[in-house]
């Protein structure tokens, strides 16, 4: 399935360029490497540049109509080489073609070319698989490793393996090596060397997810194979799924015993023991009945908040069918995330049906998928029934009617784990039962009621109209009144509009003070906060540097090479206090803009400092984006700018990773390096002159937040901070803001 959503995506990639016209190469200079075709803007690509390129071809499937991905020691490129003959991986080809577009990334069309000789596989770029699934390595030839999940036949020798590792799944196509059973890597450790293409939805040049090419068998490794049989290790009851457990493999496999309660074939089966129900996922296609007692081996994850078995293979035993009573329980308990997956039993009346025929998934005759809207007391639920087509007994209940209704139960919860809603998966329509028809008030005699009162109504306008004639002598002095009442209102009209004139001048002339007066008072807490920052920063730093003055004089004669120890930490003071005032005088001319861009902000002051030492700034903003009071963010910048400082002087860091993330009554900053890390326990001081974690502690714990950092030797550091903003919802008043931000300086 997955195999042809990626042979779908190359055909709408197809379509969509073939109905584009190249054009002709632009006159000028030609590019002549692939990191040079991927560094195109769209529009740069359109324009159909001239491109000559020599490299290895590195994945060319057969089923690509002549496509095939070269790479050279820049980088890897696609090559749009439609309906001619396909280059084989190893070949060494000169490409000569233009640029496009392409559905995702740069790539070359309109393509000549010839084979020059054949050499060995560029080596690979490991890779995190989360990178890989950010569609940065896309065409380029990469190594992964993960633990697979599944593993499927595909044409000829080509298998399509789910490999999962940190939380992502890729699919990978390519040969598995010879004398290695398929199934038996299900649980096993691979690395694999491949090159990386992306899927994407034409239309919209949107990422969709990344499969890995894998050419040679060669480049399969399995690292670890799964430690024995899975079906051989003990049966984990169904209530321990999800519990901890010590010492557990990465990628293990959990084996549970059950009698089924309901399926979806080739989608899930849920199975019930004696201690609860689990829902089991698996593409296998096999045919159960309720009652049948099976076998089931799976990777244990979470879904929703509840666990469940994923990537299962079922296996039925050969013990006899077992009927599995259904369980009552109260609509409470569930609301307490209890049953979920169990096999219960409720009853409510039926206030809807709906019905939609839809095709089997295992193939064959459509199927009616019924589903019935009940009401328990005051609680609304539903209950779906998957049946054939002339399977009619769901259909004939009467809508009112009481109804019993056995199946699994399946809760439903919100981002934070509160149970919503939950509904019913009824394995068969003989598990619905009417336990009482509705009352003679049906809708059939409630339409004869009617058409009765109706009538009614009829002849209740009759007599109306004989009264009505009778009033019109009444009503020609009613008019002479209302000529009356419209006159007192002319007047009454002219003389409210008169007040509402007026009273729209005293607004603007009031409107117009008020501008005055909170402009001014802006002016005051801008003044006061510049106050602040430079009693924080730049005060601060001058009273260590006399302290530290006033020790070197104590121990000039008596001691000079303590003395000179002291110096150097009054030069870095001075160092220190010019970083902070130019960071004051940066911040005032970016709170010049009309619109004060937090992420930006941050983006452009840690380029500022990471760009005379070559580190690459990265920023991610996550969550509801909007303005935070000022004096959050100012802090947000101050720390983030120390953050960066810190990674300069000390981390010998290539390149720092921003994340900004908004939530409703906080905000969190990250700041995280890739450099030589240290042991927060041992890290200097403010005794050795280092105040950088001191001032972002300070600040952090002056708005009520917390500050983390996390270091070892060789592994970065992350430092992770904490605000509220809750107590900003309510603004205060200009005066109680200015007198805060004066306590806060002093």
């Amino acid at each position: 399935m997955k195999k042809s959503l990626v042979l779908l995506f190359f055909v709408v990639f197809t379509l969509s360029s073939a109905g584009q016209v190249v054009s002709q190469p632009l006159p000028g200079k030609r590019l002549t490497s692939a990191c040079e075709v991927l560094a195109l803007s769209s529009e740069q690509a359109s324009r159909g540049i001239g491109i000559s390129v020599t490299g290895v071809v590195t994945a060319a499937e057969s089923d690509w109509d002549g496509r095939f991905f070269v790479q050279d020691a820049s980088g890897g490129v696609f090559v749009e080489n439609i309906g001619s003959t396909q280059p084989r991986p190893g070949d060494v080809v000169a490409v000569s073609g233009v640029s496009a577009p392409g559905g995702y990334a740069p790539i070359i069309t309109a393509p000549s070319w010839e084979k020059v000789g054949t050499a060995a596989l560029p080596e690979p770029k490991p890779v995190l698989i989360e990178q890989l699934m950010s569609g940065a390595e896309d065409s380029q030839r990469i190594e992964i490793s993960g633990i697979v999940r599944n593993v499927q036949g595909g044409l000829n020798t080509t298998f399509q393996i789910e490999l999962a590792a940190g939380g992502f799944s890729v699919d990978v196509f390519g040969p598995i090596p010879a004398g290695i059973d398929p199934q038996s890597l299900i649980g096993a450790k691979i690395k694999v060397k491949g090159t990386a293409a992306t899927s994407y939805n034409a239309p919209l040049r949107h990422l969709v997810t990344v499969n890995v090419y894998v050419p040679l068998a060669g480049d399969f490794i399995v690292e670890q194979f799964p430690a024995s049989n899975p079906f051989n290790k003990p049966v984990t009851p169904i209530s321990n799924i999800g519990q901890y457990r010590s010492g557990l493999p990465l990628g293990y496999r959990v084996h549970v015993k059950g009698a089924v309660t309901c399926q979806r074939n080739g989608e899930d089966v849920f199975i019930q023991d004696a201690t609860g129900g689990l829902e089991v996922t698996s593409s296998q296609i096999i045919s159960l009945s309720p009652g049948d007692v099976i076998e089931a081996v799976g990777f244990p994850d979470v879904k929703s908040f509840f666990p469940f078995l994923a990537d299962a293979v079922l296996r039925k035993t050969d013990e006899p069918r077992t009927s599995v009573l259904p369980t009552k329980v109260p609509t409470a308990e569930l609301f307490k995330g209890l049953h979920h997956a169990d096999f219960i039993t409720l009853s409510g009346t039926l206030l809807d049906r709906l019905t939609e025929e839809i095709p089997a998934s295992t193939g064959g005759s459509n199927i009616l998928k019924t589903t019935l809207v009940l009401q328990n007391s005051n609680l609304l639920f539903t209950a779906e029934a998957d049946t054939a087509k002339s399977d009619s007994l769901l259909q004939s209940i009467p809508i009112g009617s009481t109804v019993r209704i056995c199946g699994v139960c399946f809760l439903q919860s919100d981002k934070n784990g509160k149970i919503q809603s939950f509904h019913i998966l009824i394995p068969d329509s003989n598990d619905a039962s009417i336990i009482t028809k509705p009352s003679w008030l049906s809708a059939q005699h409630l339409l004869i009621i009617l058409v009765i009162a109706l009538v009614t109504i009829i002849f209740a306008a009759s007599w109306i109209i004989m009264v009505s004639k009778r009033n019109l002598a009444l009503r020609q002095l009613m008019r002479e009144r209302e000529q009356d009442q419209r006159e007192l209102q002319k007047a009454h009209d002219t003389l409210e509009m008169r007040v509402e004139e007026r009273t729209r001048q005293l607004e603007f002339q009031i409107t117009a003070r008020k501008e005055v007066e909170v402009r001014s008072k802006a002016i005051l807490a801008e003044r006061t906060r510049l106050a602040k920052e430079l009693h924080d920063t730049l005060e601060q730093t001058l009273t260590g540097i006399t302290l530290q003055l006033n020790t070197v004089a104590k121990l000039f004669k008596p001691e000079p090479d303590k003395a000179c120890h002291h110096l150097g930490l009054v030069r870095s003071m001075v160092r220190i206090s010019q970083v902070d005032l130019r960071r004051s005088i940066w911040d005032l001319r970016s709170r010049e803009l009309e619109a004060f861009d937090l992420s930006s902000a941050l983006l452009i002051s840690s380029n500022r400092i990471a760009d005379s030492a070559g580190i690459r700034v990265e920023i991610n903003t996550k969550g509801d984006i909007r303005p935070l009071p000022e004096i959050v963010e100012e802090n947000i910048l101050r720390i983030c700018q120390e953050a960066i400082t810190n990674t300069v002087k000390h981390a010998g860091a290539h390149w720092v990773q921003i994340e900004l993330e908004f939530y409703a009554e906080k905000v969190t900053l990250q700041i995280k390096d890739d450099g030589k890390g240290f042991t927060p326990d041992h890290c200097a001081g403010p005794n050795d002159g280092h105040f950088g974690l001191l001032g972002m502690s300070e600040r952090t714990k002056r708005l009520g937040g917390n500050i983390a950092v996390t270091s070892a030797h060789g592994r970065g550091t992350i430092v992770h901070v904490e605000l509220p903003i809750e107590q900003t919802i309510t603004p205060k008043s200009a005066d109680e803001q200015a007198n805060h931000e004066e306590i806060a300086a002093d």
